[in-house]
């Protein structure tokens, strides 16, 4: 049997590898077990294995916003870790780790009402073009709406002009989501909610220097947030 071996168990040795990979070894500890792991091809590929993990979780944290009580808690937990060692007696190695890690993340990003609502609504033409018709997709994001339109029927506009799309609450107060030249495939953003702004329009609109509606719409429909 080897030294390594002797020196600790095999659930000691996760335990301690983990917590080096995440930077929580205490610094008594952490020489030794870095000699041991320099002379240890096992050892070695056990440390990389932990690395990979914390460092697919940071990759997650950076990506995902997390609720700000979830950000705490797991603060709280890696704080507590280096004050009062040992960690828990069972640790998941590897990938594992932080697949765990990211669906918790995911679930408290989605049931915190953060991202992933998302309503739908139907464009139909007006007697300005009459040939136009199309549907939005509105998807709720950390940084506000996202609009999906795939519209038909508009001619392109270029030279000056566009199209302008608006979302308008029940008091006729409208705010403004985006330009775009031609309606395929457009992706606008709104930084309020169609819960409250529920009517969605496109008008087409000129660089005149007035940032308010032309009031010449194209296109028009009502947001569904019954789903």
């Amino acid at each position: 049997m080897s030294r390594r071996r002797e020196d600790m168990d095999g659930k000691d040795e996760v335990v301690e590898l983990a917590a080096l990979a995440d930077d929580s070894l205490p610094p008594e500890r952490r020489a030794a077990l870095q000699t041991q792991v320099d002379g240890s091809d096992e050892l070695a590929a056990r440390l990389e294995e932990q690395q990979r993990a914390v460092a697919l979780f940071q990759r997650a944290a950076e990506e995902v916003e997390a609720p700000a009580s979830l950000r705490a808690d797991v603060d709280a937990q890696r704080l507590g870790r280096r004050r009062a060692w040992p960690r828990p007696r069972f640790v998941l190695a590897g990938v594992a780790v932080a697949a765990v890690v990211v669906v918790a993340v995911g679930v408290a990003v989605h049931d915190s009402g953060l991202a992933g609502q998302q309503f739908h609504a139907a464009l139909a033409s007006t007697e300005l073009a009459p040939g136009a018709g199309g549907e939005a997709t509105l998807t709720k994001t950390s940084s506000g709406w996202r609009i999906e339109i795939d519209a038909s029927g508009l001619p392109r506009l270029d030279d000056g002009r566009f199209y302008e799309a608006w979302l308008k609450n029940a008091d006729g107060t409208l705010v403004p989501v985006g330009t775009f030249n031609e309606g395929r495939e457009v992706t606008l953003w709104a930084g309020v909610s169609p819960v409250d702004f529920p009517t969605l329009t496109v008008t087409r609109e000129s660089a005149d220097g007035d940032q308010g509606s032309s009031g010449e719409k194209v296109l028009v429909g009502t947001v569904d947030t019954s789903s």
